[in-house]
């Protein structure tokens, strides 16, 4: 059994490490987005799904020798496809469809190797069942688990900190030759021992074939956790924190789940699991309703969402494992949990936000997995208080699970129905919501990207060319638009448009040019909000990512460049490495000014600029503001850089600070980057 042990654990340690890896690897080329990661999980899914299908077909048409020599030679093709380096060349040029985009960069970066690891779960496991008649194959299965969490949980720690990304595909190639090898020679070893077992006399009845009842039960109860792990993921680092790890977190207790349910008996008791699968789905809907500021500290709010996470895992993966069937079916079994898995993430990634204008598919995957577990009861002869008490335990799930769907469809269409505009696509939802009377001296309206506000305009017409929120005259950008000599034409880029509020500073003659990657803000900046529509210069906004954008584009000259694009509430991590500054840099003028808005809640990106400035050799202060007592002035903290190194000497910059050196962290490059370093 040892060869197919290690055979397994590899094929599975290398095929959940290249999902972190390569989803970095793309990250940049699509605006640094949360629904990236959620793209990728659904190339994962579907992969699986064929490999598992591929498993299934040939353990059934092909003899042993077959099957080893196939799988063979496609595993000697896959060589020839090393090292794992997505081309340039599938840069986007323009923003619109990136999930096909992506679904195509994936396939043709790592199609062909990840198919080949996504089939050695089942195969091996039918490998081994054919030479060893009668073993219990399922403990591998939880083998493989355990190998894929091993593997998730040691990317960050151990994989990222030190490896440059073309040093991890390089590292992460050489595993897959090896694993290739070990499988060649374990599909060799296992056929060989396959016919020697089929010319042993037969004892035991062939066991029963499932009924297809029992098929559908089994896509039901894997897609339900598909569903809750997609949905649950985005949205944790969508309004929670933009923290990697929550990419990596809710997938590694997925995979524990699995780990637990399928390594022995007595890891899932059905009546402690059952009875607190209530609570659990109470947590999550209470969770989900609150805002950012009524949200318990980050640390406990994250445990809590793990917690309530893990239990519904488990009693689905664990009513899962309960209906395995004979060995000799698991190919089909396992057919059946790709599909279902496949089929969440295809209803989160695709159809939910073609369907709905705001994040409904959370509160649906919760009460899926409620009413999954009372249907599942009602079937089971063999549960104890079925009939007794009238399956008060799926009573209770169903319950629970039905007024669940209906407390957050209530609040979610509330939510809608007190905003102006609910609209959303690949990059997120986005809300414009409007507060007191319109023609209220105080009435503004805000722009929401998940849970966080992205702007704000006060809606008197007398007020509109106010700048407030982040962008006021103490705050570091409004000391560099401050410092401008008034007789001076100035060219302006500002990367992120959100309300399009810097335009307010801007006067007659000068040019500010915005890069923004989602299409949906720039018509609702244009349509709802007026400081676009007010500005005293010309204006002009160029759709797309800003890194590809500027790359594209002859040198510029600009006075000032603002960086201002938020993924959830930080800035993506590919505006920020020592390529990018170098890139803005280039389209400044020699005494032109960088100003990087930097505030964030969880995370500390100055020592990122400071590493920069100093490989580059600019001037870098960091300049921090408070709120006002109006409540019109956030509190910001900015970064400015620039090539003139006298110019933050000046009297306009004296609330400035020069950035402290820091030493003790390593340079962010395009090729290298780790945010668990400044994690704050």
């Amino acid at each position: 059994m040892l060869f197919y042990a290690i055979t397994i654990f590899l094929s599975a340690f290398l095929l959940f490490q290249v999902q972190p890896m390569i989803a970095k690897m793309i990250l940049p080329w699509f605006g640094g987005t949360a629904a990236v990661w959620a793209t990728c999980l659904l190339f994962f899914q579907t992969a699986l799904l064929l490999g598992y299908t591929y498993s299934h077909g040939i353990v059934r048409r092909l003899k042993p020798r077959r099957q080893w020599m196939l799988h063979a030679v496609l595993l000697l093709a896959c060589l020839a496809l090393l090292p794992i380096l997505p081309n340039p060349a599938w840069k986007p040029l323009t923003p619109d469809a990136p999930i096909l985009h992506i679904l195509g960069l994936l396939a043709a970066t790592i199609g062909l190797p990840y198919f080949m690891l996504s089939t050695t779960g089942p195969l091996i496991q039918a490998w081994y069942v054919q030479s060893h008649p009668g073993a219990i194959p399922y403990r591998l299965f939880a083998l493989s688990n355990l190998g894929s969490m091993a593997a998730l949980l040691s990317y960050p720690p151990l994989v990222e900190p030190y490896l440059t990304l073309r040093q991890q595909a390089w590292t992460w190639s050489i595993g897959f030759a090896l694993f290739a090898l070990f499988c060649i020679f374990t599909g060799w070893k296992s056929y060989h021992g396959a016919v020697a077992a089929a010319e042993a006399p037969v004892e035991d009845p062939p066991p029963v074939h499932p009924s297809r009842r029992r098929y559908l039960v089994w896509i039901a109860l894997a897609a339900g956790p598909s569903m809750l792990l997609l949905s649950l993921t985005t949205h944790m680092s969508m309004d929670l924190a933009p923290i990697p790890f929550l990419w990596i977190l809710p997938l590694s207790l997925y995979l524990l789940s699995f780990i637990l349910c399928f390594d022995a008996e007595g890891w899932y008791r059905r009546l402690w699991f059952l009875g607190a699968l209530p609570l659990a789905l109470g947590v999550l809907a209470w969770l989900t309703q609150l805002g950012p500021s009524d949200r318990p500290a980050l640390r406990l709010s994250i445990a809590l969402y793990s917690l309530a996470f893990f239990i519904v895992c488990m009693v689905c993966h664990g009513e899962l494992a309960r209906l395995k069937p004979h060995p000799r079916f698991l190919t089909g079994f396992f057919l059946m949990v790709s599909i279902g898995g496949a089929a969440g993430g295809v209803f989160v990634a695709l159809i939910a936000p073609s369907l709905f204008n705001a994040s409904y598919e959370l509160p649906i995957s919760l009460a899926v997995c409620g009413i999954l577990a009372s249907f599942v009861l009602f079937l089971d002869p063999n549960w104890p208080f079925r009939r007794e008490l009238l399956g008060w335990p799926a009573i209770l799930v169903f319950t629970l699970a039905a007024a669940l769907l209906g407390y957050l469809g209530r609040e979610m269409r509330d939510l809608v129905k007190n905003s102006l505009v609910v609209t959303r696509n690949f990059y997120g939802e986005l809300r414009v919501n409007q507060y007191n009377g319109f023609y209220d001296w105080d009435g503004y309206r805000s722009l929401v990207h998940g849970a966080i506000n992205h702007g704000e305009e006060y809606t008197h017409p007398a007020r509109r060319r106010e700048v407030a929120t982040y962008y006021c005259s103490d705050s570091g950008l409004g000391l560099v638009m401050n410092a401008r000599n008034i007789a001076d034409i100035q060219r302006v880029a500002v990367i992120g448009l959100g309300t399009g509020t810097v335009a307010g500073y801007s006067r007659a003659g000068d040019l500010y040019r915005f890069y923004e990657i989602n299409p949906a803000v720039q018509k609702i900046a244009n349509e709802d909000f007026w400081y676009l529509k007010t500005a005293e210069g010309a204006i002009d906004i160029v759709l797309g990512d800003a890194r590809l954008s500027l790359e594209r584009e002859p040198v510029q000259n600009y006075d000032t460049i603002v960086v201002d694009a938020f993924s959830s509430d930080s800035i993506p991590v590919h505006l920020l490495t020592r390529e990018a500054i170098a890139l803005y840099f280039h389209h400044l003028k020699p005494d032109g000014v960088l100003a990087v808005h930097i505030s964030n809640r969880f995370i500390d990106l100055s020592p990122v600029l400071e590493r920069a400035a100093a490989a580059l050799g600019k001037s870098a202060i960091v300049v921090d503001s408070s709120d006002d007592d109006e409540e019109k002035c956030f509190s910001t903290t900015w970064v400015l850089l620039t090539s003139n190194p006298q110019l933050f000497n000046t009297p306009q910059y004296k609330s400035g600070i020069v950035l402290p050196p820091a030493p003790w962290l390593r340079a962010w490059t395009d090729d290298y980057s780790n945010i668990f370093k400044v994690l704050k």
